[in-house]
């Protein structure tokens, strides 16, 4: 039976994640030090330890299961603002918090490392759209920076040490169990203020876009690449696949559809940009289409899911 590791399984991607590979017959287990996920996110059948990526009984567990086949490493920080604001934070979580679990799967002898990546930011503001996994590397907040660092380390880990390894660069997720944090948060928020009937606020025009790409899809990716036999790897681009829809949604259009799929409208209020923020931002995940994987669900289709997956938890 296969050992998985999940770290931030108890968070919106990582908890989804964490029951596919539980529902496809791995023995595995859960890493979270819930700052932001939630422990009922975990689900059954899945070993649940509540702790800092950063601590150094991190390797004792290793140990103690006997290491892991698959280390799936989704635990981050993960807002864009957050790192502008508090660069050092970022960097403890984002590099610091890494090399401990890189450290402790090279020494237990993990076969996969599965390291989320952000193509939403490591492209910076990109010249071409949908942007491929070959295009300039030119994170705009420090975020993207570590995230962009994190797959530079990666690679040398891969190169020195032997370790396996894929980067995911996720689009904008969204979908049932997210918060209202971090760019794609943007879904969890409008949905929610249309439950309360409250005003919506658009930071800017409104005419920004982001690929947004559900989370069922993301989750197929990830199984996708856990097993997949990769290419060689000269460079990070060759470990790195965007996993996204390609098509571009501006933040209007996605309050206008949020409203559609919900039968509720709300005022629409705008505001000044906020700093650190890409303008545009879509991805093409040709490479990732080419190994057998698409994306399964219309934008249409994920808000409605979406929207009422949180209508649920209100109510109840």
């Amino acid at each position: 039976m296969t050992r998985v590791l999940v770290t931030g399984g108890a968070g919106f991607i990582g908890s989804h994640v964490a029951d596919a590979f539980r529902a496809r017959g791995d023995e595995v287990w859960v890493v979270d030090d819930l700052s932001s996920g939630r422990r009922e996110n975990v689900g059954a059948g899945i070993a649940f330890v509540e702790m800092d990526i950063g601590s150094p009984d991190l390797d004792r567990l290793f140990a103690d299961v006997g290491g892991f086949d698959i280390v799936s490493h989704h635990a981050a920080q993960i807002d864009v603002r957050k790192s502008v604001m508090d660069p050092r934070r970022d960097a403890r979580i984002n590099i610091d918090g890494l090399l401990n679990v890189l450290e402790a799967a090279r020494r237990h002898g993990t076969s996969r490392f599965v390291f989320v990546s952000s193509g939403g930011v490591v492209y910076g503001e990109p010249e071409v759209r949908p942007t491929p996994e070959t295009a300039s590397k030119a994170p705009l907040s420090p975020y993207g920076v570590t995230k962009l660092a994190a797959e530079y380390y990666l690679h040398y880990y891969h190169r020195v040490h032997g370790l396996e390894y894929v980067a995911l660069r996720y689009a904008n997720v969204y979908g049932p169990r997210q918060d209202p944090h971090g760019e794609a948060g943007v879904v969890a928020i409008f949905s929610t203020r249309l439950l309360r009937g409250e005003p919506v606020t658009i930071y800017g025009d409104g005419n920004q876009t982001r690929d947004y790409v559900y989370v069922g899809d993301v989750v197929a990716a990830n199984l996708r690449l856990a097993d997949v036999a990769l290419p060689p790897a000269a460079g990070i681009d060759d470990r790195g696949f965007n996993v996204g829809t390609g098509r571009e949604t501006s933040v209007n259009e996605l309050a206008r559809a949020l409203m559609e799929v919900s039968g509720r409208s709300v005022e629409v209020r705008f505001a000044e940009a906020r700093p650190g923020e890409l303008r545009h931002s879509c991805l093409d995940a040709s490479r990732l289409r080419a190994l057998g994987w698409a994306p399964a669900t219309s934008l249409r289709d994920g808000l409605a899911r979406t929207f009422h997956h949180i209508a649920g938890h209100q109510e109840a």
